[in-house]
Order: C-alpha cells, then sequence, then structure tokens
C-alpha cells in the first residue's frame, strides 16, 4: 500500500438518504513530512524531472485518476 494514501471510515447517520460510504480516502503530500531540504539530495536529469513534475525523487507522488462511476465523461 502507497504510504502517500490514508483512508477512515465515515460517520453513518440512521436517517441518512443516500447508500452510505463505507470507506473515504485522501492523499498525503511528500512534502508534509520533509522538515527542511538537506545538501547533497539525489536528482531526477532535466527531462525526468519536467515529466515527473519536481527535481528530487523524495518530493515525487504519481496521480491516479478515479475511475468515473457511471457518468458520460
Amino acid at each position: 500500500m502507497n504510504s502517500q494514501i490514508r483512508s477512515y471510515t465515515p460517520f453513518i447517520g440512521p436517517f441518512d438518504p443516500c447508500p452510505p460510504l463505507l470507506c473515504r480516502t485522501y492523499v498525503v503530500p511528500p512534502n508534509q513530512f520533509i522538515q527542511f531540504q538537506p545538501l547533497g539530495w539525489p536528482q531526477y536529469s532535466l527531462s525526468e524531472a519536467l515529466r515527473r513534475g519536481t527535481l528530487w525523487p523524495a518530493l515525487y507522488s504519481p496521480y491516479t485518476a478515479r475511475q468515473s462511476q457511471g457518468g458520460t465523461s
């Protein structure tokens, strides 16, 4: 499991009109755990950094799109 993805169980009330969502997930960005930028961090090459959106591998957070829930988009 990816350490950046967290989950929780929301409160389900007895009179909720919609079917309950039993588990919700969210992403915690990696920069929340880095207190300062140390010297000599490994870096991506320039072309790789442009593709990934960051120069440092420790700050890379892949984006995974959610599957649509039956919409037309």
